[in-house]
């Protein structure tokens, strides 16, 4: 699989990476058993970055990914933890005391001395435009906590805002067919500023598998059941923000536009891979059938699929049916 730089850390990363929240909790059950599977697919697939946090499982998916990496001497994976969302989000929890004990948790959950890299995982705005912060982080790479870190956010303001930041590795944040602000600024100021970005949620919560109905239910304790209103947390981490019937029609419309052979999830990933600008796309997967499926665009990405159709289709979409309702919030 493609591998392309993460930021100026001289580490590489592939072009599709894996989300690991579904091994934690917020997408129903997945017994430790079938974690184990989903990452051992994605890893003999290729795949050398893996996205957790800290509060996925309350520490599950990290203890998870550690457990596995420890049977794999000489891995050449990429960790990339998240901290910061176990305490209130206010700004005067985000202190380089508070780092160091959450640094310090999630070195003992996965099992090494210096974390790859962390992310502030989606703070406040103060806490990303506040000098302190990044101290805080320079500290932490100086005691050798941390190789390196970046922020995870929810808008394009906050984005812009940490890669200003001259030693932020990386952002993360929510790109896909149904969020395409990022386009307009925030990739090219990542380009410029040779930080790394991190396509989250590429496959709208599922919206974009092209699997979903109008009678579609999900768990009780699966967010697309509990925060479709942004009930607890931000609504944008859960279809993207859309409405849900809205994501069903806006899908069935890309569908119409796929390459010959290729299915929706697979066209969705590609398109948001190959967006100038994007290091690395990291879906979650809660079978190893899934991981498969999303280490199979790797492939497709060398095989230099024809996506002009369906990036018009996009362009449409989103401006006749998501643009208004979506656009001026994130």
């Amino acid at each position: 699989m493609e591998q392309r730089p993460l930021g100026r850390t001289g580490r590489d990363v592939s072009v599709i990476g894996l989300g690991t929240w579904q091994l934690g909790a917020d997408w129903g059950d997945v017994s430790d058993a079938d974690a184990a599977e989903v990452l051992a697919a994605a890893a003999d697939g290729g795949v050398t970055l893996l996205d957790t946090a800290d509060v996925y499982g309350d520490g599950r998916s990290e203890s998870t990914i550690g457990a596995f990496l420890a049977d794999r001497p000489g891995h050449r994976v990429t960790v990339a933890t998240k901290m910061g969302r176990r305490v209130a989000q206010e700004p005067v929890n985000y202190t380089l005391e508070s780092f160091r004990a959450w640094t310090d948790r999630s070195r003992a959950n996965l099992g090494v001395d210096t974390l790859d890299l962390v992310q502030l995982h989606c703070p406040p705005s103060a806490v990303i435009e506040d000098d302190a912060t990044y101290d805080a982080l320079d500290s932490l790479v100086a005691d050798g906590a941390v190789a390196a870190y970046g922020v995870s956010v929810e808008t394009c303001d906050q984005a812009l805002a940490a890669i200003a930041r001259p030693n932020v590795t990386n952002v993360q944040i929510i790109l896909n067919a149904f969020r395409l602000k990022p386009l307009d600024e925030v990739l090219p100021a990542a380009l410029d500023a040779e930080v790394a970005v991190f396509a989250r949620v590429p496959l709208a919560s599922g919206l974009l598998t092209g699997k979903y109905t109008r009678d579609t239910t999900f768990a009780e304790n699966d967010h697309r059941t509990f925060n479709r209103h942004g009930e607890a947390f931000d609504q944008g981490e859960t279809f993207s923000g859309v409405d849900f019937e809205t994501g069903l029609e806006a899908a069935s419309r890309l569908t119409d536009a796929l390459p010959d052979g290729v299915s929706l999830p697979a066209t969705s990933l590609a398109w948001v891979a190959s967006r100038p600008g994007v290091t690395s796309v990291i879906p979650g997967a809660r079978t190893a059938d899934q991981a498969r499926a999303n280490v199979e665009v790797g492939a497709l990405l060398e095989g230099g699929a024809d996506l002009g159709a369906f990036d018009a289709a996009v362009q449409e979409v989103y401006d006749d049916l998501l643009r208004e309702s979506v656009h001026p919030r994130w």
